[in-house]
């Protein structure tokens, strides 16, 4: 297994853990915020699986979270959330629904990736490791992480390759966002032909190892996908969060979630498939001022690359 040490303390106000599970292949991860944070969510592709994204939709009576939990396991992972409900809960740490005995309700939406045919011992029976694995999470906050085979990417795979957990960060006009990445696309994260990332053109500081295209390079249909070995709805999908220090509404954080989808087709092909699941949060954690659509677009523009280079930075070190 190959890791990488990357620090996200970039944008404070935010702590993440992981756990895995070695015999089972898979693995949780859970990123809180210090406070609670406006949070919305984009839903693409055909097979995906969550747990309360409806409550984010726009007009709704709560607009911020407590956690977000990525998780492996495709159904059987959406337990993992409701360890870090229950803790969250008993810790007063949730939405006030009235004075007690009545108990708070922690927000936590949550996302899962199908890793069930890794090959690892899924003979679970009535007991699915993802609550315990939820709560090993929960309890391993950290500013700092790890990527690649690491808490939901851990047993991921991305087309016929290797996936991972990837993290990255863009930066404009003094305004951050990071990217926070399990990778376990349908397509493939590689130019057809060579070893070289399909985001290869946004790559900062040799991240990807430096490799360039060929200079007659010509692009093919990918040979390398899931396409043929597991093509079935469900058996993929890219979840994660980007999450920036400008103080945005939610109207502005759904179109920064929409915006950063994008990410994926710079770095993945085919994405976006019937057959992936694709699911992105994006989080506000700070109080820099955004100043209308233009520098949002920008702001847009900057999460989608920094998807891009978090997925393919999983991906790599994971390989």
């Amino acid at each position: 297994m190959t890791t990488a040490t990357h620090t996200i303390l970039p944008i404070s106000g935010l702590r993440i853990g992981h756990a895995h599970d070695e015999t089972v292949r898979t693995g949780v991860t859970v990123i809180v915020p210090d406070a609670p944070s406006l949070c919305a969510v984009d839903v693409r592709g055909g097979g995906p699986g969550t747990r309360e994204t409806d409550t984010l939709a726009l007009g709704g009576l709560v607009d911020r979270v407590h956690a977000i939990v990525l998780s492996g396991g495709s159904v059987y992972g959406l337990a993992a959330a409701d360890a870090v409900c229950a803790e969250l809960g008993a810790k007063g740490v949730g939405f006030v629904a009235g004075p007690p005995p009545i108990p708070v309700s922690p927000i936590v939406p949550s996302a899962i990736l199908f890793d069930n045919a890794n090959g690892g011992d899924k003979s679970w029976g009535r007991t699915p490791p993802y609550r315990s694995l939820g709560q090993t999470a929960l309890e391993s906050l950290s500013q700092d992480t790890a990527e690649g085979r690491i808490g939901a990417g851990y047993g991921a795979t991305a087309g016929l390759h290797p996936g991972g957990f990837g993290i990255a960060t863009e930066v404009v006009d003094g305004t951050t966002i990071c990217a926070l990445i399990a990778a376990n696309p349908v397509g493939s994260p590689y130019l057809p032909g060579t070893d070289v990332p399909q985001a290869w053109i946004y790559e900062q500081d040799e991240e990807f190892g430096g490799t360039q295209p060929p200079i007659d390079y010509r692009w093919g249909a990918p040979t390398d996908t899931k396409l043929a070995r597991f093509a079935a709805p469900g058996q993929n999908t890219v979840i994660g969060a980007v999450v920036t220090d400008a103080a945005l509404s939610p109207s502005d954080l759904k179109r920064l979630a929409i915006m950063a989808q994008d990410g994926l087709a710079l770095s993945v092909q085919p994405s976006h498939t019937p057959l992936d699941g694709d699911t992105l949060f994006a989080l506000s954690v700070g109080d820099r001022s955004v100043d209308g659509p233009a520098d949002l677009s920008w702001l847009g523009a900057a999460a989608a690359r920094a998807v891009a280079r978090a997925l393919t930075r999983g991906v790599l070190a994971a390989r």
